[in-house]
C-alpha cells in the first residue's frame, strides 16, 4: 500500500478535494460506478486544469485511479508527484502497445480503474484516439463516462457504458451523451469521431 492510500493521507486529501471545489464552485454529479474494474473517459480535455479537477472527483468518490498523462509531464520535479498521484507516463508514439498493456494489466488486477483522455491532447484534433475503446472491449470491462462541465461548473459520472466490439456504433451512442458537456475552452473541444481507417470492416 502506498502513502496516498493510507486512511490518513485519504481523509486528508479528500477534505482539500472538497475545499477546492467548493472554493471554485464545482459540485459532483452522478453515482460512482458499481464495478471493481472498469475505464473512466475524462472528457471534453481541454485545459490543464482538467488534471486537478480529475484528481479531486477521484478523491470525493473514493476511488484510487490510475491516469494516462502525456510523458513529458514526467520529468523533474512533477514526475514523482504524478507518480505518487497513480498518473501513468504515456508515450504517444507507442499507443498500440500501451493498449496492449493496458488490457493485460485489467486481466492481472480484481480491481482497477483507468482513466483515459481520449482527444489525447488539449488541441482541438478532429478525432477521438479509440484506444480506451480497444482496451476497454479487449479487457471485457465496461467504459465509465466521466465528465467535466465547466458550463455549469459539474463533474462526475454518467452511465456505465458496456462495449459491444462495433465501435461506430457505440461511439454514436458514448457522441449523443457528450453533446451538451463544454469543456474549459469549448473552441479546443475534439469531434467524438473515429477515422475510417479505425472502424470495423464491413461484411
Amino acid at each position: 500500500m502506498t502513502i496516498h492510500e493510507t486512511i490518513i493521507i485519504r481523509t486528508f486529501m479528500r477534505g482539500l478535494a472538497w475545499l477546492i471545489l467548493k472554493g471554485t464552485g464545482w459540485k459532483a454529479e452522478g453515482a460512482r460506478p458499481e464495478a471493481d474494474r472498469y475505464v473512466i473517459i475524462a472528457a471534453p480535455h481541454t485545459s490543464n486544469w482538467d488534471f486537478i479537477y480529475t484528481l479531486c472527483f477521484a478523491f470525493i468518490y473514493r476511488i484510487r485511479p490510475q491516469i494516462m498523462m502525456k510523458d513529458a509531464w514526467f520529468r523533474w520535479p512533477l514526475g514523482p508527484l504524478f507518480r505518487w498521484l497513480g498518473a501513468l507516463p504515456i508515450d504517444r508514439s507507442r499507443s498500440r502497445n500501451v493498449v496492449a498493456q493496458s488490457i493485460e494489466a485489467f486481466q492481472n488486477h480484481e480491481r482497477m480503474v483507468l482513466v483515459v483522455p481520449p482527444s489525447g491532447t488539449r488541441r482541438r484534433v478532429q478525432y477521438w484516439k479509440t484506444g480506451f475503446y480497444h482496451i476497454a472491449n479487449g479487457a471485457g470491462v465496461p467504459i465509465a463516462l466521466g465528465f467535466l462541465d465547466y458550463e455549469r461548473k459539474v463533474g462526475g459520472f454518467g452511465p456505465l457504458f458496456h462495449p459491444t466490439g462495433d465501435i461506430e456504433s457505440d461511439m454514436v451512442t458514448i457522441r449523443e451523451f457528450y453533446a451538451p458537456i463544454s469543456g474549459k475552452y469549448p473552441k479546443q473541444e475534439s469531434h467524438v469521431l473515429v477515422r475510417p481507417e479505425l472502424k470495423p470492416p464491413c461484411g
